[in-house]
């Protein structure tokens, strides 16, 4: 019998790869400035906050997001982390203070515990099982393209106009991923209407049981990402690197195709045997990083980064939401964006912490995160193997 092949590219996905681009590029264009800017208002000491505040707000979210995202919607879940961004962007420049500056990143927070849940669980209704991995990582492709142009155009509006320029753009961009979502056909049947009833939960909408092994993952690996956001502006500058989002760029772009080809490769070779290629390329590159002591070793070590990240991320994707039923996908991907959150979160308290401006320091936090996701992959090879021994008792 023929396998029927299920379209997946259609106008939907079209239009939700192209609001998960501005909504990338959006918040992503912040990123390397906003040391520097913090330190001009007075509080370098806080640079690890930066990240870890907004993760902290993200990670708390995602229970109520995936329980939204399985009761009044996808499509209405991915238009509040939209509008947050917008918010946030348009008052940077108002609260232009130390803690009017950590407010907004609390704040802002919210935006990617809500987005990005909802997307998910949007991508898996519309396409189907078998291709879940080849989908995930197509719109992979446009959240990374989000990723690479959103430093690039942030250090070139900080450089060439001022900072609150760079945070108006950032605030249009997100207008338009809100636009852009307002067109899109809700996927959940039998969808809700919001009633704050919803936003009680319990421990089962807090932790989804069945993620857990997907969640330890995320969490272990992207520790390393909140390092790198915390000190990779430094490292750029120390350097001579005047655009401090070049390595963001580099990084994002060497992910493109192999978001693409890698989510195929799991679809036919199985989500952890994959990821647990792309996290011991991911050792390799943080390795790199702490190592670089050229502008071109720095970036080589950037692109490495960017290979590791296209080759376990849709994989990842993919298991996720693999390891969940339908009417719980928005609680999958929860529980596992909330573990990621936690590891960036505390990934840049760390780096934060322990670097206090001292640039010696930077290699030996870069190694620690390498270790880090070395226990990533010893326990998704020790699950793996679990699930061989006990499938043929199935």
């Amino acid at each position: 019998m023929k396998k029927v092949s299920h379209p997946i590219y259609n106008l939907q996905f079209g239009l939700l790869c192209i609001s998960s681009l501005l909504f990338s590029a959006s918040f992503n264009m912040l990123i390397p400035e906003l040391p520097a800017y913090l330190s001009s208002l007075g509080g370098a000491e806080y640079k690890g906050l930066i990240i870890a505040l907004f993760t902290l707000t993200a990670g708390i979210s995602r229970p109520f997001s995936g329980r939204l995202t399985d009761t009044v919607g996808r499509v209405p879940v991915m238009a509040v982390g939209s509008i947050v961004c917008f918010v946030c962007g348009v008052l940077y420049p108002v609260l232009a203070s130390v803690s009017g500056f950590l407010f907004l990143r609390l704040l802002h927070g919210f935006s990617t515990g809500f987005k990005p849940t909802a997307t998910a669980a949007y991508v898996a209704d519309i396409a189907p099982k078998e291709r879940w991995g080849e989908a995930l990582g197509f719109h992979g492709l446009f959240f990374s393209t989000g990723m690479a142009v959103g430093p690039a155009i942030g250090g070139y509006l900080a450089l060439h106009f001022s900072i609150n320029v760079l945070f108006y753009v950032s605030a249009a961009f997100a207008l338009l991923s809100i636009l852009i979502i307002m067109k899109m056909k809700e996927t959940l049947p039998n969808n809700q209407r919001f009633r704050f009833s919803l936003l009680k939960i319990n421990r089962r909408d807090i932790i989804l049981k069945q993620a857990i092994p997907a969640a330890i993952v995320n969490l272990l690996s992207c520790l390393s990402y909140g390092t790198m956001l915390t000190l990779i502006p430094d490292k750029s500058e120390s350097l001579g690197i005047a655009n401090k989002g070049t390595f963001f760029m580099v990084l994002t772009i060497t992910s493109l195709v192999m978001r693409f080809l890698a989510g195929k490769a799991s679809d036919k070779y199985g989500r952890v045997r994959v990821m647990r290629y792309g996290l011991t390329v991911l050792v390799l590159a943080l390795i790199g990083t702490g190592a670089a002591n050229t502008p071109m070793l720095f970036l080589v070590a950037a692109g490495v980064y960017g290979i590791a990240q296209g080759i376990f991320s849709p994989s990842l994707n993919a298991w996720m939401v693999e390891l969940s039923s339908p009417e719980d996908r928005g609680k999958a991907v929860a529980t596992s964006y909330m573990a990621m959150e936690i590891g960036i979160g505390t990934g840049a308290a760390i780096a934060g912490w322990y670097y206090a401006d001292h640039l010696s320091r930077i290699p030996a936090m870069f190694y620690f995160a390498a270790f880090v996701v070395v226990i990533s992959i010893a326990y998704a090879y020790n699950w793996e193997r679990k699930q061989r021994r006990l499938k043929p008792h199935a």
